[in-house]
């Protein structure tokens, strides 16, 4: 077993089986459904959270994970014997970091490093496998950390969304706010840009934005190589797959994730929300 264990949070949404592979704790942001209090992908999955929020009239908000969750995830591991590294959501997306940094104060001069992926999505989870594939070969803490700080500027995360609404209501809308009350017709496409949600342009129609997201995630990898891609899709499964496939052909990647939102991440972005993410040169 490798001595390096890796924590990321559920926003990653990395598959379960590659979480099983290599062996990575995934703490569970907070979603409040009314009187309802429920850990993101173990109370609630994906395909209800988004039959309900179509439905339901009470809209969910969020919480990041409680200092108290990353308090007995590092505690177990450490009692086995772990150094340890959390590689989580943006600092600017999220608090999560700081509930982090909150239960490291029960484990004063314990070997637990924290790093801020910048990002999101499976952005933030290829950072994370990447760290737990260098681990699981031997790779020191020291060498994983430093890993997951080069990951930050080799990902990126480019998506459109139906409706600026959910980001606006929820306070993550950074530099989109500047597309807010433009035509309901217009697709806002925004990416996540130094660790924030940042405007890119306004296209005309749902097919435009889906090919112009594949464009700009081909000029975003800058023809690096290998190349690593992950769908992300709140609801939409059938356009994410038509964008993963077309980003593939054009970018050859290694490795391809077909990732849908967790319902956290999708409380802010709405229904409908459809995009790439990736990894190059690394």
């Amino acid at each position: 077993m490798s001595k390096v264990a890796i924590v990321t949070d559920s926003t990653a949404v990395i598959p379960d089986d590659l979480v099983e592979q290599y062996n990575i704790r995934v703490a569970p942001q907070v979603l409040i459904w009314g009187e309802e209090t429920l850990l993101d992908g173990v109370d609630i999955q994906p395909e209800d959270f988004y039959n309900r929020l179509l439905t339901d009239s009470v809209h969910p908000t969020t919480s990041q994970v409680t200092p108290g969750k990353f308090r007995e995830i590092f505690g177990d591991l450490l009692e086995k014997d772990h150094e340890i590294l959390a590689i989580l959501i943006s600092e600017n997306l999220s608090g999560t970091i700081d509930s982090a940094c909150q239960a490291l104060e029960f484990f004063p001069g314990s070997p637990i490093e924290i790093v801020d992926s910048k990002t999101v999505a499976m952005a933030l989870g290829f950072q994370a496998l990447m760290a737990a594939r260098a681990a699981q070969d031997g790779a020191s803490l020291a060498e994983c950390k430093a890993i997951a700080k080069k990951g930050t500027s080799h990902t990126g995360v480019v998506f459109t969304v139906n409706t600026l609404e959910y980001l606006h209501r929820g306070g993550r809308i950074g530099g989109g706010t500047r597309f807010l009350g433009t035509a309901l017709n217009i697709k806002p496409i925004l990416e996540v840009k130094d660790g924030a949600i940042e405007a890119v342009e306004r296209i005309r129609t749902r097919k435009k934005s889906l090919n112009r997201v594949v464009e700009l995630i081909e000029e975003r990898v800058g023809g690096r190589k290998p190349v690593r891609l992950a769908s992300l899709h709140a609801n939409a499964p059938e356009e994410a797959h038509f964008l993963l496939d077309q980003a593939s052909a054009r970018l050859e990647p290694v490795e391809t994730v077909f990732t849908v939102l967790s319902p956290v991440v999708g409380t802010h972005a709405g229904p409908g929300t459809l995009g790439l993410t990736f990894m190059a040169g690394m």
